[in-house]
C-alpha cells in the first residue's frame, strides 16, 4: 500500500512538472516572438519609455482650468513580422481594412524585426475586423496620443503633435505645442540591458486664453468671413493695461485632431506670421505721434483741399475724393481724412515720424511665446526714398505690420502711452516695454477716437464710451506694382474708454465687392465688445450719454 502511494506521488509530480515544462515551452519558445514583441510594444506604447506629455489648459473669468490639449488612449495595430506565416494572404486581407496600399503594407510586414507599428490610431471597425481575422502576427494594443477636446478651437494657438523625422516619434508642430515642445514633451526613458531609466514627464501649461471669449470670437469671425465672402480674417482681444491675450483666432482654421486633412497653409498663424498694410486705422498712431511731439494740438486746424500733389507726379487723395475745408485735428479721425494725416506727418518730420513708428514697436518682434513670429516692414520710411512714402505711411499704406503689433500699439494709447509686451502663458507677469507717448497725448488721442466713434455711430454701445478707428486698405499688387482693387478691412478699439479693460482688433481679408470697413468689421467689433462688457460685468462709464447723430 505504501509502495502504491509512493508511485502515485511520483507520477503526480512528473505530470505536474510536465505541465510546467509545456507552459514554459509555450511561453518562451512557441509564443516567444509574440511576447517579446508585446513586451517591446508595452515599453513603447504604455509609457515606460515615452514621457507623458503635459496638458495645456485654457482659462475663464473665474480662473478655472479647462483642458485644451490632453493625452487620450487609442487602439493601435502592430505586427510581429516573424510570426506571419502567409504574407500574401495577410496583405490581401489587411490592406482594405487598414486603408493601406498593398505594396506599402507588404514592406511593413516583411521587415526583420519583432515590432512594427501598422496603424497608430485605429477606429473601432478596424479593430473589430482585425480581431475577427485572427491573423497570427497581427495584434491590437493601446497607446496614448494627443487629443484636442474642442477640435479646431484656438488651433493656431495650440498647434498639434505630429511625427518628426523619426516616423515612430512625435513632436510639437506649430503653436504652443511646438514653441514649448521640450517642456511639454519631457524626456524619454531608456533601456540599457536590464536597466530601465524612467522618463521625465512633461510639464502642464495654462494659457491666458479665455475659452468663453475664444468661442465667441471664432463664431463671429467665421460668420463674418462667410457672409462677406472674404479670403480670411483675424481677431485678437487683449487686456489693454497688461498685454494679456484673451483670445486670438484666424480663419481658415484646422482641426488638430485631423491635421492631415487640412492644407499646409492653414497652419500658419497670420496674427503673428503675416504682415499687411493696415490702412486708415493707422491714423491714430500718426495722431498720437503728432500730439506727443508737440507739433500739433487739438486746436490745430488744417485746410483740406482734397488732393496733395508731389514733385514726382504722384498724388494722394482723400478716400471720398472730397475737399472738406478747414477742420480741427479731431476731424481728421472723425472723417478719416488722408490728406490730414499727411499734414500731421509733415509737421512731425520724416525722421521723427519713423522714430515714433519704431517706438510703437512696428519694426520689432513682440517676442510672444508663439513660433514663427515676424516683424513689421518699415523699409519705405527707414530708408528715405521719397516724400510720398512718408505721406502714404501716415495713413497706413506702404508699410506693413502684424495684427499683433497693431493691437499692441492701440493698447499703448489705451494704457496712457505704455507699450506692454503681449503674453499668452498664464503665469507670466505683465512687462512694460517702454513709454511710447506721454499720458496726456494718449488721453487726447483717446478722446478723438471716442469722438470718431460717436460721429460714425456704428460701434457705439449704450452707456459706454468706445474708442476706435476703421481702416480700409488697398491690397498691393506684388506682380505689377501699385495696388489691386481688393481691400483689407480693419477695426481697432478699446472700452470702456475712460478706464480701458480690453482692446479688440478685427481684420477681414479681401471681402467681396471691396466694401468699407464700417459695414463689415465694425459691427463685429461692436458685438464682441458688448459680449465682453456683459461677460465681465463691466460698469458703464457714460450713464449721461445722449443719443448721437449717426453718420453713414
Amino acid at each position: 500500500m505504501t509502495q502504491f502511494r509512493f508511485i502515485t506521488l511520483i507520477t503526480s509530480v512528473i505530470a505536474a512538472y510536465s505541465v510546467l515544462i509545456f507552459n514554459i515551452y509555450n511561453l518562451q519558445i512557441k509564443k516567444g516572438l509574440y511576447y517579446s514583441a508585446r513586451a517591446q510594444s508595452q515599453y513603447q506604447l504604455a509609457g515606460f519609455l515615452e514621457p507623458h506629455r503635459g496638458t495645456i489648459y485654457f482659462g475663464d473669468k473665474n480662473d478655472n482650468l479647462i483642458p485644451a490639449a490632453i493625452n487620450k488612449s487609442y487602439d493601435t495595430i502592430f505586427a510581429v513580422p516573424k510570426e506571419i506565416q502567409d504574407l500574401d494572404k495577410a496583405v490581401e486581407n489587411l490592406a482594405p481594412i487598414l486603408n493601406i496600399d498593398q505594396a506599402e503594407l507588404r514592406k511593413k510586414l516583411s521587415k526583420n524585426n519583432l515590432y512594427e507599428p501598422v496603424v497608430k490610431k485605429a477606429d473601432p471597425e478596424q479593430v473589430a475586423k482585425i480581431s475577427e481575422l485572427k491573423i497570427k502576427g497581427v495584434y491590437v494594443d493601446e497607446q496614448d496620443w494627443r487629443y484636442y477636446p474642442f477640435s479646431s478651437l484656438a488651433a493656431h494657438i495650440l498647434g498639434f503633435v505630429g511625427f518628426g523625422e523619426d516616423a515612430n516619434k512625435t513632436e510639437g508642430k506649430y503653436g504652443i505645442e511646438k514653441y514649448f515642445n521640450d517642456l511639454l514633451g519631457g524626456q524619454p526613458g531608456a533601456i540599457d540591458g536590464k536597466e530601465i531609466t524612467k522618463p521625465a514627464q512633461g510639464t502642464d501649461m495654462a494659457l491666458t486664453i479665455d475659452r468663453n471669449i475664444q468661442v465667441e470670437v471664432e463664431d463671429i469671425l467665421k460668420k463674418l468671413v462667410k457672409e462677406r465672402e472674404a479670403d480670411g480674417g483675424t481677431i485678437i482681444i487683449q487686456e489693454s493695461k497688461t498685454g494679456k491675450i484673451l483670445a486670438l483666432a484666424n480663419w481658415p482654421d484646422f482641426d488638430p485632431n485631423n491635421y492631415s486633412q487640412s492644407d499646409l497653409g492653414h497652419f500658419i498663424n497670420p496674427a503673428v506670421q503675416s504682415i499687411y498694410e493696415p490702412g486708415s486705422v493707422f491714423k491714430v498712431i500718426t495722431m498720437a505721434a503728432g500730439l506727443d511731439s508737440g507739433k500739433i494740438t487739438p486746436q490745430t486746424s488744417y485746410y483740406v483741399s482734397g488732393v496733395i500733389n508731389f514733385s514726382n507726379g504722384k498724388k494722394i487723395q482723400n478716400w471720398d475724393l472730397k475737399a472738406h475745408g478747414t477742420v480741427a485735428m479731431s476731424g481728421i479721425l472723425e472723417q478719416s481724412i488722408n490728406t490730414g494725416s499727411v499734414f500731421i506727418e509733415g509737421k512731425i518730420g520724416h525722421k521723427d515720424f519713423y522714430n515714433y513708428l519704431n517706438k510703437f514697436g512696428f519694426e520689432d518682434k513682440t517676442n510672444i511665446n508663439l513660433p514663427g513670429e515676424v516683424a513689421g516692414n518699415l523699409r519705405n520710411v527707414k530708408n528715405y526714398r521719397a516724400d510720398i512714402d512718408f505721406a502714404a505711411a501716415s495713413f497706413g499704406q506702404g508699410i506693413a505690420v502684424t495684427p499683433l503689433q497693431l493691437i499692441g500699439a492701440v493698447s499703448a494709447i489705451a494704457n496712457n502711452g505704455k507699450l506692454m509686451a503681449p503674453f499668452i502663458i498664464a503665469d507670466e507677469e505683465p512687462r512694460v516695454i517702454r513709454q511710447v507717448i506721454s499720458p496726456e497725448a494718449a488721453r487726447t488721442t483717446t478722446k478723438m477716437m471716442v469722438s470718431a466713434v460717436n460721429k460714425a455711430g456704428a460701434a457705439q454701445i449704450p452707456n459706454y464710451l468706445i474708442a476706435g478707428k476703421t481702416g480700409t486698405a488697398q491690397v498691393p499688387d506684388f506682380k505689377k506694382g501699385g495696388y489691386t482693387k481688393d481691400v483689407i478691412n480693419t477695426y481697432a478699439g478699446f472700452a470702456p474708454a475712460s478706464d480701458p479693460k480690453f482692446t479688440i482688433l478685427v481684420k477681414l481679408d479681401k471681402p467681396a465687392g471691396a466694401p468699407l470697413a464700417g459695414t463689415t468689421v465694425v459691427p463685429a467689433f461692436r458685438d464682441l465688445a458688448q459680449f465682453i462688457l456683459n461677460y465681465y460685468n463691466i460698469r458703464p462709464d457714460n450713464l449721461d450719454e445722449k443719443p448721437a447723430e449717426k453718420n453713414s
